[in-house]
């Protein structure tokens, strides 16, 4: 008589079964309870929602697929810590949406680049990345510097975040397209830049 184990191994659709419900499961028993943690759902103190130019950077950045070769996630180890600063923690990433943790460096991570660097040096960094690091493989942006920003979308896209929690107010809605007026994309981008891990001073 065939056993239970038996019957498992010799149906393909049952195998399959059992095993999206132990998947779900443990993704589940995982998951639900970072949702109930403060430490991974609260800001931690410093951080707040992109301002609206820095979240007109940010979209460009995803854009442009930065993520692809630059992470923001300093992990916890004395070799990653000397180098970039503090390590990540959750509370740093309650306002993005989506993640830029990334998994690749072919560029150097950006979790601290905030005021790291002078805004001219990224703008010379952008338009020609070798004239400033020579060995660097880095492509040249300098359509960014030409591009206007288009103020028509910000308000919608502020009051959508907001009612995914982030906390902008009336005022800043109503302010965002001022703040865009006579700027361009690369203005935009340095804005964004500037701003990512300064909520956790780098310790060096």
């Amino acid at each position: 008589m065939a056993s239970a184990h038996d019957k498992v191994e010799t149906s393909v659709g049952l195998l399959i079964a059992l095993i999206l419900v132990v998947v779900s499961v443990g993704g589940l028993v995982e998951i639900v309870p970072l949702f109930f943690q403060r430490s991974t759902t609260e800001a931690v103190a410093g951080v707040v929602p992109y301002p609206a130019l820095a979240l007109e950077g940010r979209d460009i950045y995803v854009r442009e697929g930065c993520y692809t070769c630059h992470s923001q996630m300093i992990r916890p180890f004395r070799a990653e810590t000397e180098r970039y600063g503090h390590y990540s923690v959750a509370g740093e990433f309650v306002y993005d949406r989506p993640f830029q943790w990334g998994s690749k460096r072919t560029g150097p991570d950006l979790a601290r680049v905030g005021g790291r660097y002078s805004d001219e040096w990224h703008r010379a960094h952008l338009m020609a990345p070798r004239d400033l690091v020579p060995e660097s493989i880095m492509p040249a942006y300098p359509w960014l510097a030409t591009t206007p920003l288009d103020p028509a979308r910000i308000q919608a896209k502020m009051r959508a975040l907001r009612r995914l929690g982030d906390p902008y107010t009336d005022e800043d809605i109503a302010q965002a397209p001022a703040a865009l007026e006579g700027k361009t994309e690369m203005d935009a981008l340095i804005a964004y830049l500037q701003g990512l891990g300064t909520a956790i001073r780098t310790r060096r």
